[in-house]
């Protein structure tokens, strides 16, 4: 297969992308661009966290992620007596073998969804750090590789809410984006209230993908073509935004993996400027927070970059 891929190529999982953004929207009613974000996410591979008030369908997002890949799940419900073996594993004594056995955690499966990650302390949010970042996780000097896919939907509740730690600039980093879901609109709320999505509807999902078609999948969507001008566009803004903050390399890494994923959403085999656009505030803006601040504390900032480079003039 060429190093770009082809449009009958991308038809061929058009559909199937579509029908992931479908059965999750059918859940997360009235929130057709979270919705699309949080797909985009899925079938990059990027690590997504849900930032938002209680009550508003964070949690239910999550799991309606874990729904759509036959995969395996598992599920983190932060607390501040949680330990970091709680969610990589523990090795436990056997005494009728007289061996060592090793149980696994729940960071042990494709899908883990961490529900209100900054309730958990930092110490043992610090377990979520490699396995996010590499793949895998150390326990009791052994490394154990996880599943492949192996992806985070993380919620958290506002900076400052009661009980809740900070996230280290470490730890938001691997996210490569984060979105609001905000209050559902009236007539969302109805179909709520009368069974019609929400968590209500989460056992009526049915997987769309394996997990073999799901990582085919996520292989053909990074043959998406990005001209050397768009990557150009997005090193550009990252840039500027450094000129003032730290960013690391793998902002624009989660932009660019991002707009592949919208690009095939949208039935398109390129990435266009426009892409790189609605991406900006996700996959940046949470990488700017200092401790204490609120996540969209940079908003501004970040459009103010975007609207400050040029956007590229390029053709496919």
């Amino acid at each position: 297969m060429s190093a770009t891929a082809t449009n009958d190529v991308i038809d061929t999982i058009v559909d199937a992308a579509r029908a992931v953004e479908d059965q999750v929207g059918s859940v997360v009613l009235g929130k057709s661009d979270q919705v699309r974000m949080a797909t985009a996410a899925l079938i990059s591979g990027e690590h997504l966290l849900l930032n938002d008030l209680p009550g508003v369908g964070k949690t239910t997002l999550g799991l309606a992620l874990s729904r759509v890949i036959e995969g395996t799940f598992g599920r983190v419900q932060g607390t501040p007596d949680l330990l970091p073996t709680d969610l990589a594993g523990v090795t436990i004594y056997d005494q009728p073998t007289n061996s060592w056995t090793f149980r696994p955690g729940p960071l042990a499966n494709n899908i883990v969804v961490v529900d209100e990650l900054n309730r958990i302390t930092p110490r043992t949010q610090s377990a979520l750090l490699e396995a996010m970042a590499e793949g895998h996780v150390t326990i009791d000097g052994v490394t154990r590789t996880l599943p492949d896919p192996f992806l985070v939907v993380a919620t958290m509740n506002p900076v400052g809410s009661a009980g809740t730690f900070t996230l280290t600039s470490g730890q938001l980093d691997r996210f490569g984006a984060s979105i609001s879901i905000g209050p559902p609109g009236r007539e969302a709320e109805r179909r709520i209230v009368q069974g019609d999505g929400g968590q209500d509807r989460i056992e009526h999902l049915s997987p769309i993908l394996t997990t073999d078609q799901f990582l085919a999948c996520q292989a053909t969507v990074r043959q998406v073509h990005i001209h050397p001008g768009v990557t150009e566009y997005v090193l550009d803004i990252c840039d500027v935004l450094r000129s003032s903050s730290h960013l690391s390399a793998r902002a624009p890494k989660s932009v660019i993996s991002m707009a592949k994923s919208l690009a095939v959403l949208d039935g398109r085999n390129f990435v266009v400027p426009g892409d790189v656009k609605r991406l900006a505030l996700p996959c940046l803006a949470h990488r700017l927070v200092q401790e204490g601040e609120p996540l969209d504390s940079h908003y501004d900032r970040v459009t103010t970059a975007v609207d400050t480079v040029v956007v590229p003039s390029v053709s496919e």
